[in-house]
């Protein structure tokens, strides 16, 4: 057994996307695209986005999410340009019997080899109900495919 597989966590890199990006159906955030933060990816060749999602819907109402990641020359997102496939709007999330609390979290994986030295997220939420269903979402990016590993030095 390799090394990576008993400590993978020191190949990969965590940073900050999104947060607090709260959806109101038919209201704010609802099908509105949020940009999450550039960030630098140097020295990684693979992106993992993490799109954890807590929605509150009514009977067969949905959460549907699209999201597509950016390429830019900088943090302030100088020349950014859709990077790789996009996600299509689909279905994460529907409502049980009599409404429910879902929760989930939308998985994208990326190969950067040739994207620019920023990237950053764009998630599309869109509520089916209008006025009654909630969302909250976040969003992380896990860097691996490091030049030089490992990349972290976590006391544990």
């Amino acid at each position: 057994m390799h090394a990576s597989m008993n400590n993978a966590g020191a190949l990969i890199a965590g940073r900050f996307g999104l947060a607090g990006l709260a959806v109101v159906a038919g209201g704010a955030g609802d099908n509105v695209e949020a940009n999450g933060a550039f960030i630098d990816r140097r020295g990684y060749n693979s992106l993992k986005v993490l799109v954890p999602y807590t929605a509150t819907l009514g009977d067969a109402d949905t959460l549907s999410l699209a999201a597509n990641v950016q390429s830019a020359a900088d943090a302030a997102g100088t020349g950014a340009t859709d990077y790789g496939e996009a996600l299509a709007s689909a279905v994460q999330a529907t409502g049980g019997g009599g409404g429910s609390t879902e929760t989930g979290v939308l998985e994208l994986d990326y190969d950067l080899s040739g994207c620019g030295p920023f990237v950053r997220v764009q998630v599309i939420p869109d509520l089916s109900a209008a006025n009654t269903d909630t969302a909250d979402l976040a969003a992380v990016y896990v860097l691996a495919g490091a030049t030089d590993n490992p990349v972290s030095s976590s006391p544990v």
